[in-house]
């Protein structure tokens, strides 16, 4: 049966208009005032904002990492991402070192395939570089994979600056695009070893351990080397205004880089990290929480379109998990839960506030990641011909995040009591209605989606 949504605003990246969504299996057929259709069922959303559906382009689900594994799987992971509006997710697939990529894409599939609420693709990890992995990358694109990741921090992740320079002349032949995680390995190691003799443990240690100018450096170095292969990358997850700066000087200079920022890089400080009983480890993750400065800083780009998504690194782990590290802040498993949150956040604290608008919002949430990351026209729009993934979003009223209230496997919300302006009301994944007032309807219902380049 075709589904006709009526009375409500869409909302594109370059436009807005009162208008009705007739919606046929799947897939969006018409976007008009004042549509009808006989054989459709009628859905009254007016007075409510229609998104198209947001796509999570950084996400950890079911990740080993630091002698555990996240709290939240595909399982969970998919329907607190589609809770909160995500209707795709483009999580990592991560080989060890002396793997197989093919082994990692096999992996991570076995992971989500039938387990999953939304829409889910994989980025590829690249934590080697030897003639097989070489040989395996063209098998990546074949099976709809045309993005990468690299670290220059993590021993058991970096590949080093000879790899990293070769793997993007790489993906300039393939027409790939590189996602790189910027922070200084080295000196970070020996400000751990400093604070460690020192008896310096707690999470406090944790950011100055990891000041900005390492983020800083590496993002420079980066694109010194991504300059010389003559190649576009995206930086990951940028915490601060000294990495921003170095994007700006690169695009000066006519270099093409691509940002991508997370809500708690906008809305948190590393004051977090001083709270007693050692709540700051809730906040520890890597890049860590910055400045006041670096939050408004970031808001500034945003608005202003030097940052092109906003993503999660959904990364989460319960209160038992973080309690590892109590006695060495180093054995706090890194990241925070954030798929739930994200669209809630940057429509109450950009839309609402008037730092963006809400067509921006759909921009970093939706059309941008889709073009990055070749998943364009069928997702990141409404419109017709794309994907019926709608979130119906009711601006009126206040809402307020709390653990108790949320869907993913984790036992405390680091928005914890945080005022929200209105609330998602629907989420349409393909044509379903798979939310309906924060009740997850259909949790299994994801699908894997194949990529094509990226045509941002």
């Amino acid at each position: 049966m075709k589904m006709l949504l009526k009375g409500g605003t869409v909302i594109n990246a370059h436009g807005r208009q009162i208008a009705d969504v007739l919606i046929d299996g799947e897939r969006i057929e018409t976007v008009a005032p004042q549509l009808t259709c006989p054989d459709a069922q009628i859905v009254d959303v007016s007075g409510k904002l229609l998104f198209p559906g947001f796509i999570d382009a950084h996400t950890h689900f079911d990740l080993d990492v630091c002698n555990t594994t996240t709290a939240d799987d595909f399982y969970t992971g998919g329907r607190s991402a589609l809770r909160g509006g995500t209707t795709m997710v483009i999580d990592f697939a991560c080989p060890n070192k002396g793997e197989t990529l093919q082994y990692g894409l096999d992996l991570w599939h076995k992971k989500a395939d039938g387990r999953t609420a939304c829409d889910y693709g994989f980025h590829m990890t690249i934590d080697d570089w030897n003639e097989g992995i070489i040989a395996e990358l063209p098998k990546m694109f074949e099976q709809g994979v045309s993005s990468f990741k690299m670290y220059m921090t993590y021993p058991a992740m970096m590949i080093g600056d000879e790899a990293i320079f070769l793997a993007l002349r790489k993906m300039k032949e393939l027409g790939g695009i590189a996602g790189v995680h910027c922070e200084n390995a080295g000196v970070i190691d020996a400000l751990i070893k400093e604070k460690k003799a020192n008896g310096e443990l707690s999470p406090e240690a944790h950011p100055q351990c990891r000041p900005s100018i390492l983020e800083a450096e590496a993002i420079s170095r980066l694109l010194k080397m991504a300059k010389v292969a003559d190649v576009p990358v995206v930086i990951v997850h940028l915490s601060s205004e000294a990495g921003l700066r170095e994007v700006r000087a690169a695009r000066a200079c006519g270099q093409k880089v691509y940002v991508e920022t997370c809500p708690h890089y906008l809305l948190m400080d590393d004051s977090l990290y001083s709270k007693p009983d050692f709540e700051g480890a809730k906040y520890v993750c890597a890049p860590p929480l910055r400045k006041k400065l670096d939050n408004e800083a970031l808001w500034q780009a945003l608005a202003d379109g030097e940052i092109q998504t906003v993503s999660t690194d959904h990364c989460s782990f319960t209160l038992k998990q973080k309690a590892a590290g109590r006695d060495d802040f180093t054995k706090i498993p890194g990241g925070m839960p954030g798929v739930e949150t994200r669209g809630v956040l940057l429509y109450t604290y950009g839309v609402a506030a008037g730092r963006i608008s809400a067509e921006r919002m759909v921009e970093v949430l939706s059309e941008a990641p889709a073009k990055l990351y070749g998943a364009f026209p069928r997702k990141g729009q409404i419109a017709p011909g794309a994907d019926a993934d709608i979130v119906v979003y009711e601006p009126n009223g206040k809402t307020v995040i709390t653990a108790a209230d949320q869907v993913a496997n984790v036992d405390y919300a680091p928005y914890e009591g945080t005022e929200i302006a209105g609330h998602i009301a629907q989420v349409w994944l393909r044509g379903k209605l798979s939310v309906e007032e924060g009740k997850v309807l259909e949790d299994r219902g994801g699908r894997y989606i194949p990529r094509g380049k990226s045509n941002l």
